[in-house]
């Protein structure tokens, strides 16, 4: 990155044409979602698959108002949409590079509610993890495309963040939802140990994610905040209910902490080097 502000060019007719499909499929995804997670008379994800990603279902599962999280991703996507969409950002250089690649996101998270509601767990594993891997492409794009127009540039930043770091907790918690309807078993430390484990997998991709976006404050305090977020109601959904564990609550606060703190400290740092 040699400048601060990305080139853009003339607007092209695919520019026109990818403005229009990602602002059109963008609202047909969240209408999607939000069918599949409930509204609109739909089923909810935690009433889907017998209840295997419900807040009780595992000891890694977030507890209920964790999910209040997705109204505010879903929201920022939708903002991104009709940002994209305008005709002076039609060759802005990051929404080139990451536009259709959202899209592919909320697709994919679509998806993911469509074969949860059909009750299979082990394919909602494949599909979030792929969901995973394309924000991480994201996540890539805007790191190595430099700012260009502000609003654009912060709105595609903001989402993004908040986006990948909740799915990224989610992952975890959908595997843990998998083994345990495999019914695996314990795996010899037990299910508080190996939910501290994976857990510690979690603070661990923070402080990855913070690391990397270290020179994006911009997306790189969102995942952390984002993370916490997820962590955080871990912690929370242990300390009350059915399957209540100390050992785990203490341990998804501190990865909280942790996911919080990272993208803070490392920005710093980042900022001190320049």
């Amino acid at each position: 990155m040699t400048s601060l502000t990305a080139t853009t060019g003339t607007a092209t007719t695919r520019d026109r044409v990818r403005q229009v499909v990602v602002l059109v499929g963008s609202l047909v995804a969240a209408l999607g979602a939000a069918y599949g997670s409930g509204a609109f008379g739909g089923q909810s994800t935690a009433d889907a698959a017998g209840g295997a990603l419900s807040a009780s279902a595992t000891p890694l599962a977030p507890d209920t108002p964790a999910f209040s999280i997705w109204s505010v991703i879903y929201t920022a996507l939708l903002v991104f949409a009709v940002v994209q969409a305008l005709p002076r950002y039609a060759s802005d250089a990051r929404l080139r590079a990451v536009s259709w690649w959202l899209l592919a996101s909320m697709l994919l998270n679509a998806l993911w509610i469509g074969v949860v509601q059909a009750g299979s767990v082990g394919g909602s594993v494949l599909v979030i993890v792929a969901l995973v891997v394309v924000l991480s492409v994201v996540l890539v794009r805007l790191v190595r495309t430099p700012h260009t127009a502000a609003l654009p540039s912060a709105v595609t930043d903001v989402t993004t963040g908040l986006y990948l770091g909740w799915v990224s907790v989610a992952t975890l918690a959908n595997v843990a939802a998998f083994l345990t309807v495999a019914e695996v078993g314990e795996l010899g430390l037990g299910a508080t140990g190996w939910a501290v484990v994976v857990v510690g997998a979690g603070a661990a991709l923070a402080v990855a994610y913070a690391v990397f976006a270290r020179v994006r404050p911009a997306v790189a305090l969102p995942i952390g905040l984002a993370m916490a977020w997820g962590l955080a109601w871990i912690g929370l959904g242990r300390t009350n209910g059915p399957l209540v564990d100390a050992t785990v609550a203490n341990a998804a606060f501190v990865a909280s902490a942790v996911a919080l703190l990272a993208p803070v400290v490392t920005t710093l740092v980042a900022r001190r080097r320049r």
